[in-house]
């Protein structure tokens, strides 16, 4: 009697890895190879044009002796702790009122969505406008007589960040709240009916028991976001450019400048590197918790 024989691992689903393989290869080509690059030239004295002078940590040290690198670390780390936070509750509340089977979701879930599809261009002339002390807030509510009145956010050194906080906030809010919705309806709905024979509030069931069962939606939404704050850049340039002085400046920005402005393209690969660097300090814990114990549970 014949054993037939099994087909090789290597050859199962062939027609869709052969389908893969120019993505793949894009993928190592441009990403892998563009990083690979731009970790070697940080190590280089790479001016206009790259350059195979080696200087070592050289680059390194100058940035971390800058105080428009240090200043721009600076704020990336309050806006990023203080945007993550808000986004977060703020997000999850609005999806916990949506999935009370309110009449009109579909508009309130849209008009929620909706700023998230405007570019951080738009997003930052339009809060621009809305926070300008000569156009916005300050001179409409100066002109209904309250000529005392100041609201100067976007012009003062000390508060011009949470000006981008206040646009940020506006734009991503909508997206975290549909990750938030869509983990909320996937909890098996005799969780909540247990919940009501229990006689356990329906806030109590939101905090206590669905939020810990939305752990992977959670690490995924501040994967997404996290990596979408380390590199923000357009919101900036839109609403200060960087301004009042460097009180509002960014890594992203920081990098763009030294890399077109300024024509120090060594400087400005080393302050990629460590953009690089906080990315995959965010994105290795992710991988590990989501795919690692997986493979460990099997």
């Amino acid at each position: 009697m014949s054993v037939a024989k099994r087909p090789n691992p290597l050859f199962r689903n062939l027609n869709a890895k052969i389908a893969a393989m120019p993505m793949i290869a894009t993928t190592l080509i441009v990403f892998l190879g563009c990083s690979i690059w731009t970790v070697v030239y940080s190590f280089t004295k790479s001016r206009g044009l790259p350059a195979e002078e080696f200087i070592g940590f050289a680059q390194y040290e100058r940035l971390f002796r800058t105080s428009r690198w240090l200043m721009s670390m600076e704020n990336i780390a309050i806006y990023g702790v203080l945007s993550l936070t808000i986004s977060f509750i703020v997000g999850f509340v609005l999806a916990a009122l949506i999935d009370q089977k309110i009449r009109f979701e579909d508009t309130f879930r849209t008009i929620y969505l909706y700023p998230f599809a405007l570019s951080f261009i738009v997003t930052g002339i339009v809060w621009q406008w809305i926070l300008n002390p000569s156009l916005g807030i300050q001179e409409t509510v100066r002109s209904w007589g309250w000529e005392n009145f100041t609201f100067d956010l976007i012009a003062n050194r000390g508060t011009v960040l949470y000006a981008l906080l206040i646009a940020g906030i506006w734009q991503g809010t909508g997206f975290v709240m549909v990750l938030m919705l869509a983990g909320i309806r996937g909890i098996d709905s005799e969780i909540w009916k247990a919940a009501k024979v229990d006689g356990i509030p329906t806030w109590k069931t939101y905090l206590f028991v669905v939020i810990p069962m939305m752990r992977g939606v959670m690490i995924t939404t501040l994967v997404i976001v996290a990596a979408g704050i380390v590199k923000l850049y357009d919101l900036v340039v839109a609403m200060t450019q960087g301004g009042p002085g460097i009180a509002s400046e960014v890594p992203a920005k920081y990098v763009y400048d030294f890399m077109f402005a300024r024509a120090n393209l060594g400087q400005a690969l080393a302050a990629s590197t460590v953009m690089l660097t906080t990315v995959l300090i965010i994105l290795i814990p992710w991988i590990y918790l989501e795919y690692g114990k997986k493979k460990q549970a099997r």
